[in-house]
């Protein structure tokens, strides 16, 4: 089995990923608290060295695999995305920035470990940024840390069975020394399409399956009996009732007694005006629909109910400040943590700690899994002709 480091691993969207693409993890980095907690919940195997990455491979922590032990068990794939706020369209997007810089950290662990792959995940305005100057810095980086044969490739998570039209980048590169193919891109394209989806995932297809209700206190609830005549496939493949791939053995069930719950099924509350606002709100409407005697600002986008017969449009950790961008379909409320986590494709399994606030920011972070699993399937792929 084909070996892993992952860096930025956040809550483990694309751990995930990895992980069903048969990869075995050898530790993972993250330094946020509350991710770190939400990692070791699902993946309790999986050493973490939990601090700033500039610190992994310098420092020791107990149970973390050093460097040697790395070298020494020669690592596959290392694999992440730095934090991608200081690229992002929604922000400053200040050129200074120190999160603009990690990924100089990205490439001192290659030179350090030399796996024969990397994939690392950002976001596109990353590479359009002050006409490409980031871009260029990080391929001179990835040049100098032993990858000049690098290739950059735009992905849409909706074109591999995840129910959003999240768009992102991956740097894929393989080690010097290897007799890795001319038209990486090519090849790399070739194994990525096995993969694509021949129809989009919609939201409907996605969460209504859900209950209407939600936990009142944010605890668990039990698991939802089927109400649907028919479940779509993408709902079978995420439930802990249905025989699915992507749901291990061992989440199937959520206690010592066998029975399931369904865990991150909460949301925030709606004060009387947002209400109103809410309960005008059609379908894939926007708050430019709406009413002066409503809303009369200057973003149409402030408020945006999702359209259940599309797939969504990003899920972005701004979610924790305010949920005005991602209302139910259906019903009058925001979308709950659990629903935005099947629209990033985390199975039911998959649960997040924290305070409501930081599981909505770890799920807004996260590589979508399915995304996540076609870039990994496609890098191992890769790894058996190298």
């Amino acid at each position: 089995m084909p070996t892993a480091v992952s860096l930025f691993s956040g809550a483990g969207g694309f751990c995930e990923g990895v992980r069903l693409a048969g990869f075995k993890l050898a530790c993972a980095v993250e330094m946020d608290p509350y991710a770190v907690r939400t990692h070791g919940a699902n993946f309790p195997k999986v050493p973490m060295f939990s601090g700033d990455v500039s610190r992994f491979l310098v420092e020791s922590q107990p149970g973390v695999p050093s460097k040697r032990d790395l070298i020494d068990s020669e690592v596959d794939l290392v694999f992440g995305g730095p934090p991608c706020q200081g690229f992002s369209q929604i922000g400053p997007r200040d050129l200074k920035d120190p999160r603009n810089l990690l990924y100089l950290e990205f490439a001192r662990v290659l030179r350090a470990l030399k796996p024969k792959l990397f994939v690392m995940e950002n976001v596109p305005n990353m590479v359009a940024m002050k006409n490409g100057h980031f871009r260029d810095l990080i391929f001179s980086a990835l040049r100098s840390a032993g990858y000049r044969n690098t290739i950059l490739i735009p992905l849409t998570a909706s074109q591999f069975g995840v129910p959003q039209h999240r768009r992102r980048v991956f740097f894929v590169g393989s080690r010097d020394d290897l007799s890795a193919p001319d038209d990486l891109a090519v090849q790399f394209g070739r194994y990525l399409n096995a993969h694509r989806s021949e129809r989009e995932v919609t939201v409907d297809e996605a969460i209504s399956d859900l209950p209407r209700s939600v936990s009142p206190d944010d605890g668990p609830l039990a698991y939802p009996k089927l109400r649907l005549k028919k479940l779509s496939d993408f709902q079978r493949a995420m439930r802990l009732d249905m025989d699915s791939p992507l749901v291990p053995k061992s989440w199937k069930t959520s206690n010592l007694k066998g029975e399931r719950s369904l865990f991150n099924h909460h949301t925030k509350g709606i004060e009387k005006r947002r209400q109103r606002i809410v309960k005008a709100l059609k379908p894939g409407a926007a708050g430019d629909s709406l009413p002066k005697s409503l809303w009369d600002g200057s973003r149409p986008y402030k408020w945006r109910r999702l359209h259940p017969d599309e797939p969504s449009y990003t899920i972005l950790a701004q979610m924790q400040r305010d949920l005005s961008e991602w209302i139910h379909p259906k019903h009058d409320r925001w979308i709950t943590v659990r629903e935005a986590a099947r629209l990033q494709s985390f199975h039911d399994g998959f649960v997040f700690v924290g305070s409501e606030r930081q599981q909505l920011k770890q799920v807004g972070n996260a590589v979508p899994p399915l995304l996540g699993y076609a870039v990994a399937a496609a890098a191992r792929k890769l790894l058996k002709t190298i």
